[in-house]
């Protein structure tokens, strides 16, 4: 196996098809990272990280600065020596969730084109179709309902809907959705935005029209696990944790907790390898598994859509980052089915 023998960083710059607001936010375009790595075998190895301030503490311009020092760190090695150089990465840039995440990505990816093995291999299985929900932002519950028509109409069979603004909009904007896709699985995401109580007068609300949701993601300040396992005490709907597992110690904490029902893992926060680990923590506690995104274009999608194929782990599939892009990197369906493909993650950005 050769050695990495240079590793390159550029900004990636992806404008969205529509403005994307959650409760922390609105985005308009991705401001995202792209890291080659090259081998003296003459393989190239691609990754990306999507940075986002209040959910990963990165901008574009820290994130693309991390990951260029990481050179020093990547340059020279062995690349079937991926695991000890991932564990150098995470504990030379503590927190620097995106940077890393890109780096470990390309490095992974290069392993595998080296080898002509599928990225899927590497956690247990082959590739194969992952079908993904789609997300609705924050909008009017008119406009949420078309999207959920054209979302349906595109043959997506699961929903997720952005929510953690004020209760009584948010539950609008959910009934809105049930009323033109009443058969569709829904999850909705209020990002921190809410308190247990404002948690519990969401899902009671719902309940009182009759709506069917089947998960509530992070409902509740990051940093506040009491707070987490008082908004599940509260309902009857199973609660997520996302912004509070980062790490496996993470994942840890939440069990002990009691703090929720699901862990949803990101690679875009936790890298594939900690991915890989905090599933393992939560299926050992018999906790189910949500797989998500940022808004990464398909390198970023097609790394975790490997992960979901090769694990068999996750009940819930939130991988639409690129279908919210105006254009991706690469040709890529837009349908609920990612069809994913080796050496490596699959994908060569064509820009």
């Amino acid at each position: 196996m050769s050695t990495v023998v240079d590793l390159a960083v550029e900004p990636l710059d992806l404008p969205l098809s529509e403005p994307f607001e959650i409760s922390l936010g609105v985005q308009h375009a991705a401001s995202n990272v792209l890291v080659t790595v090259e081998t003296e075998a003459g393989v190239t190895g691609y990754g990306e990280g999507s940075p986002l301030p209040p959910v990963t503490g990165e901008t574009q311009e820290a994130a693309v600065a991390t990951a260029r020092a990481a050179a020093d760190i990547v340059e020279g090695r062995a690349v079937d020596d991926y695991r000890r150089i991932v564990d150098d990465l995470r504990h030379t840039f503590p927190g620097a969730a995106s940077a890393t995440f890109a780096v470990e990505t390309a490095v992974l990816d290069a392993f595998c084109r080296e080898r002509e093995l599928p990225f899927s291999e590497l956690f247990g299985g082959p590739p194969s179709p992952v079908e993904t929900d789609l997300t609705i932002p924050i909008v009017s519950p008119d406009t949420a309902g078309e999207r959920a028509q054209a979302a349906v109409d595109r043959g997506y069979e699961h929903l997720k809907i952005k929510t953690g603004t004020d209760v009584a909009a948010d539950v609008e904007r959910v009934a809105a959705v049930s009323t033109v896709a009443p058969d569709a699985p829904i999850t909705v995401d209020a990002n921190q935005g809410w308190t247990p109580k404002e948690t519990a007068r969401f899902a009671d609300r719902l309940a009182d029209r009759g709506v069917r949701i089947d998960l509530i993601e992070q409902p509740v300040p990051a940093s506040d696990l009491a707070g987490l396992a008082d908004a599940r005490r509260r309902v009857d709907v199973p609660v997520a944790a996302d912004e509070a597992v980062f790490t496996p110690q993470d994942a840890v904490r939440v069990v002990r907790t009691d703090a929720a029902d699901v862990i949803n893992v990101k690679l875009g926060k936790s890298g594939p390898l900690a991915a890989a680990d905090i599933a393992a923590i939560a299926r050992g506690a018999d906790l189910d598994l949500m797989v998500g995104c940022m808004l990464e274009s398909s390198i970023g999608i097609h790394a975790s859509a490997h992960v979901v194929a090769g694990s068999g782990a996750f009940s819930y599939v939130d991988l639409d980052g690129n279908r919210l892009l105006a254009a991706d990197v690469a040709d890529s369906d837009d349908g609920a089915v990612h069809e994913i493909a080796g050496p490596g993650h699959g994908i060569t950005p064509e820009r």
